[in-house]
């Protein structure tokens, strides 16, 4: 058991928010990201930073990316994970890409791509059906050599799904990471539950060649907790190394709000949670009086970026609207924005 004192989780705080979303979606009929973006995830390639990203139309996600070179203002770089329209495949309605494997997972070292047999991977998942999130979703791999990122082939089956799970993730899979352990590679995922209302935890499985996996059979290894602020969800897991400590940067969900959370292991397999949310929800007309959820992490001169999808009611004038919300991606940071 690893006992957590405030000094611990004070390096992780990023208690300052950009009061701006520094990617929202389009508002244009028929566009990819109509009506929403989500699920950030922020790394450096060759001499800018860029920004993985998911938008919904209303049918399903698609996958894009952005660039920047300040880590605020962001431009759109087109989708790079296209709806599969007709083609019978398994993640034909959408693609939620997730995550990039990267050379290194130490949180204090710039995030960069990793090439794997002279190939990127990216980790994505896909719902079979038609609508916001709809049926259970199932995991798969994409890759490309294309050094501007921008081309993607994608696996012909999942690497992994529910079908093999146990009770507490046959309701579908959601976020995966994938990180180095050694020789293996060690992929955190959530998944939920097929009762109503559903509860979403994590679990981890190992690989040694990225396309065979093993669950743990203690999993799930990061459980909701009953009274606890997040007693419902546990989900979309964002791990790094800090010194002999991994993090888990998860969203954690009670009644009403999603909100960030931190958790500490030191072996990947017993985790330990900070008592209170590290960024909550907003108050009433903030960009995350609704959700704050769905970590990037990036440490950059000294200073610690916490990305993160963030919603609130909409309002008469929002560009983009997803049933009653506006959902954007922001960012806070551990120093003060000029």
């Amino acid at each position: 058991m690893i006992s957590i004192k405030s000094k611990q989780v004070q390096p992780y705080l990023t208690p300052h928010r950009y009061t701006k979303p520094v990617l929202t979606g389009s508002g244009i009929k028929g566009a990819f990201d109509e009506q929403a973006v989500d699920i950030p995830f922020v790394f450096r390639h060759k001499d800018e930073w860029r920004m993985m990203y998911v938008g919904f139309d209303g049918n399903g996600y698609q996958t894009a990316m952005a660039k920047s070179q300040d880590l605020l203002n962001w431009q759109p770089m087109g989708v790079i994970l296209p709806r599969l329209a007709g083609t019978g495949r398994w993640d034909s309605i959408g693609q939620a890409g997730t995550w990039l494997i990267k050379e290194c997972d130490n949180l204090r070292t710039t995030p960069r791509l990793k090439k794997i047999d002279g190939k990127y991977w990216m980790v994505y998942h896909s719902y079979p059906g038609e609508g916001y999130e709809t049926g259970a979703a199932e995991i798969g791999l994409a890759y490309t050599e294309d050094e501007n990122l921008m081309d993607w082939k994608l696996l012909d089956k999942p690497v992994f799904s529910w079908r093999e799970g146990k009770d507490w993730e046959r309701g579908g899979l959601y976020k995966a990471c994938i990180i180095h352990d050694g020789n293996r590679y060690v992929m955190f995922y959530n998944a939920k539950t097929t009762n109503v209302p559903w509860f979403e935890e994590t679990g981890v499985a190992f690989s040694d060649d990225l396309f065979n996996w093993t669950r743990y059979e203690n999993n799930p290894v990061l459980k909701v907790d009953e009274g606890r602020w997040d007693r419902r969800f546990v989900s979309d897991p964002y791990i790094v190394k800090d010194g002999e400590h991994w993090l888990n940067f998860y969203f954690g969900l009670g009644p009403g709000h999603a909100q960030e959370g931190l958790a500490f292991s030191k072996d990947l397999l017993n985790w330990e949670k900070v008592d209170e949310p590290i960024i909550p929800h907003g108050p009433p007309g903030s960009l995350d009086s609704g959700h704050a959820h769905k970590a990037s992490i990036v440490w950059s001169d000294g200073r610690l970026y916490h990305f993160y999808c963030a919603t609130r009611p909409w309002v008469e004038g929002d560009i983009t609207k997803i049933y009653t919300e506006l959902r954007t991606i922001a960012v806070a940071s551990s120093h003060p924005f000029e």
